[in-house]
């Protein structure tokens, strides 16, 4: 009889059972067996393998300190000698996506486990790791959970097996972005045209270039006409914030901006800011803050009269990994202030 495979599954707080947001900054700890939607993985293996534990960890404490959860994570798991991991699925909860994407990633290349995730195509985590790891297509909700599973196990079991993967329709994960040469029947010509008229009778087709994510055009806006006149405001996604990041400004997936005075404030000091931001090398940004929020430069600009006066207060958010749902809102929320604060223009920097 063919050895039984050893499972991980990785959950947040909601799914381990623990709680909702007042527990979404636990540290990651582990539980023997399967938790939560662990049931219907160790269901649908039946005799091929057990749920050997399950790693919890709250959202906010991986995305905020991703380098030691991970370490922590991996130090759970490495004793129980797994076979695969399988994270989540996360559908659109972005904080669990990134989480899922970055432990996925990690134990595949640290550890050599096979590793699979499932989310919805518009969750941030896909848009992160869709390159690096086997990413199932789920619905953008719980409703999808049999299906995510099934198609997560199904295609753990066939890496397990080294079995040759099919497509990403075939399979049902989210295209990696590698091409494949395939041999037709129909020249490239016929196949596009028949995907033409397909399209234009409403008929169903199946497109060879698959658009990863699509983003609505946005209308610049009409010039300033009277600029010596105009007030201008700083504006960043590159995380810069006071010493302590008093407003918990996430360091990716964030869900908070935050407001910080600089009237009459000539230059920033390096040892009065901070960077919340991963994804970049933000040393030389903390070294000399107005790389990133160039008080200085607008200062001596504003002493020319070059413009009518700087925003008493510059924003900050941090933009990687931020859902579209979120940066929309984020940025109605500082626009919506701008406009109050009678702001005529912007300086937006980011990373």
């Amino acid at each position: 009889m063919a050895q039984k495979l050893r499972i991980i599954h990785y959950v947040n707080q909601y799914f381990g059972g623990i709680g909702g947001e007042e527990k979404a900054s636990i540290k990651p700890q582990i539980r023997d067996s399967y938790v939560g939607p662990g049931r219907s993985i160790q269901d649908a293996l039946k005799e091929q393998g057990d749920v050997v534990a399950t790693i919890i960890c709250g959202d906010n404490y991986i995305t905020e300190n991703t380098d030691m959860a991970i370490d922590e994570i991996i130090r759970l798991i490495t004793p129980c000698l797994p076979d695969i991991i399988i994270a989540g699925p996360a559908f659109n909860a972005g904080r669990y996506g990134v989480a899922c994407g970055a432990v996925c990633k990690s134990v595949q290349e640290k550890m050599g486990i096979i590793a699979v995730t499932g989310m919805f195509e518009k969750n941030p985590g896909a848009d992160l790791y869709h390159k690096d790891i086997y990413i199932v297509k789920t619905l953008d909700s719980v409703r999808g959970m049999a299906d995510a599973i099934s198609k997560m196990l199904n295609l753990a079991l066939k890496l397990t097996t080294k079995q040759e993967i099919g497509n990403p329709v075939q399979e049902g994960y989210i295209p990696q972005g590698i091409i494949k040469v395939e041999v037709s029947d129909k020249t490239a010509a016929q196949r596009a045209v028949d995907m033409l008229v397909n399209k234009i009778q409403g008929k169903t087709f199946e497109t060879e270039f698959h658009v990863f994510m699509e983003f609505e055009r946005v209308n610049p806006p009409s010039a300033i006409k009277n600029l010596p006149s105009a007030k201008i405001a700083l504006v960043t996604d590159g995380g810069l914030v006071p010493k302590g990041n008093p407003d918990r400004i996430q360091l990716n997936n964030a869900t908070r901006w935050g407001e910080y005075s600089i009237k009459n404030i000539e230059s920033l000091n390096p040892e009065n800011c901070d960077v919340t931001h991963s994804g970049y090398d933000n040393t030389a940004v903390k070294n000399d803050p107005h790389r990133l929020v160039p008080l200085d430069v607008m200062r001596d600009l504003e002493k020319k009269n070059v413009f009518g006066s700087l925003n008493d207060s510059y924003f900050v958010t941090t933009g990687v990994g931020t859902t579209l749902e979120n940066a929309r809102r984020l940025g109605r929320e500082i626009a919506k202030k701008l406009k109050a604060e009678g702001v005529n223009g912007v300086i937006l920097t980011s990373t």
